[in-house]
């Protein structure tokens, strides 16, 4: 009741001065209907989003994620065990490659319902896909997965499934502008078809991320929130520039205005990988050095001191047998080094301090450089600092095809 009588008490006020500030009385206000022309009286902006959605929205899913019972878990003999129960859900959307139709969407939507390391469901698990203009759940397979671009490609299981729907459009993520408009659709808590916009906020941002390896992501003010994962970003062409992939929530909200998508063109890198079937990785199509590594400034001042290591700079820790890192002379260390109290840890072996004249202080910056930065057969000098000593080292590129870089997601 006292919401109701400050409300009451506020519409009055609010009226008057609506009047005053016209010169008409209340009487005259309240027998005055707002004749707007309905289609004249959207912005080309509102005009724009909501031909966008009638276009593309269709192409949206929910992504719905089921698994079976655990036996052993509380209260199981209370359930069904033969039965799947829904586990998660996500977004996603259809595209069409090589003349097929296709679904995209997170690799973290879908891995709950994989055996490890690969696309074969759990026994028992399921993966459904239910498009806006039907009710009914399709079945799905999970084609391929890339986990380092976080990326699932799926198909129905019978394609006589699938309505009649417009396959998204990917436009060039390298041509985006900070400032351009988006438009996220996802199925955030389960609410299907839901649509929010925004703009571009910022370019090759490299966040943490579900990705097992940093990603210069798309930043943008589009809501994002936990469901939206796996759908479209996309351009006031209502073109996929993006897949909405992570939010940072600080203090535990949900949406703070701070959403990141996987760039359109990493999926069309991927595609081909994809569709081959099974678990790929970046080192599929983009060079890396094959290291572990970290900063050094994380080191105590007294080992920097000691071991003559520069104040700046990302030292190596270990080289992986056979990679680019390796084939260049790099080294890593087998010491370790004990501090007072009895902790132990690896002791750095050379240390990174630029690249191509590039300046590196953290493990981004040589993903940046070299990982997108450059391509297979490029040659970068690398500065190092070796035994206190500052050195040129010359490291060639390549793609490798050994998935042991798989688990090496820092560098």
């Amino acid at each position: 009741m006292r919401r109701s009588k400050r409300l009451l008490t506020v519409a009055p006020v609010t009226v008057a001065l609506a009047a005053a500030a016209v010169g008409l009385g209340p009487t005259a206000i309240a027998q005055t209907d707002l004749a707007f022309d309905e289609a004249g009286a959207l912005l080309a902006n509102e005009r724009n989003t909501i031909d966008v959605i009638d276009a593309m929205g269709d192409s949206v899913v929910a992504v719905s994620i089921a698994l079976p019972v655990d036996p052993s878990a509380p209260f199981a003999e209370f359930v069904d065990t033969d039965e799947s129960i829904p586990q998660g859900s996500g977004s996603g959307f259809l595209i069409e490659y090589d003349g097929d139709p296709f679904l995209i969407t997170n690799y973290h939507v879908v891995e709950s319902a994989l055996e490890p390391a690969t696309v074969e469901f759990l026994d028992g698990a399921q993966v459904t896909v239910i498009f806006p203009q039907s009710e009914d759940p399709i079945g799905v397979d999970v084609v391929g997965v890339n986990p380092s671009f976080d990326l699932a490609l799926l198909q129905a299981i019978d394609a006589s499934d699938l309505p009649d729907a417009l396959p998204l459009v990917i436009a060039d993520s390298n041509e985006l502008e900070v400032g351009q408009k988006t438009i996220a659709i996802g199925n955030p808590f389960g609410l299907a078809s839901t649509v929010t916009s925004g703009i571009v906020s910022a370019l090759e941002r490299f966040v943490p991320t579900i990705g097992e390896v940093p990603v210069p992501m798309i930043q943008t003010d589009a809501a994002i929130n936990p469901g939206n994962s796996g759908g479209p970003l996309l351009d006031s062409a209502g073109r996929l520039i993006g897949i909405n992939t992570a939010l940072i929530n600080p203090q535990g909200r949900s949406f703070a205005g701070l959403g990141f998508a996987v760039p359109s063109n990493l999926l069309v890198e991927s595609l081909s990988n994809l569709e081959l079937g099974g678990v790929t990785d970046i080192s599929s199509t983009r060079p890396r050095l094959g290291i572990s590594a970290q900063p050094v400034d994380r080191l105590p001042s007294a080992v920097r001191q000691e071991r003559g290591l520069p104040d700046d700079g990302v030292a190596v820790i270990d080289v992986q047998p056979g990679s680019v890192a390796d084939k260049a002379g790099l080294r890593g260390s087998d010491e370790t080094i004990t501090l007072d109290g009895g902790f132990e840890f690896p002791a750095p072996g050379d240390v990174i301090v630029a690249i191509d004249g590039d300046r590196v202080d953290a493990v981004e910056d040589i993903t940046e450089l070299v990982t997108y930065g450059s391509q297979a057969g490029d040659e970068l000098d690398f500065t190092v600092v070796r035994d206190g000593v500052e050195i040129e080292v010359a490291v060639r590129l390549e793609v490798s095809t050994d998935n042991a870089f798989l688990a090496r997601a820092d560098d």
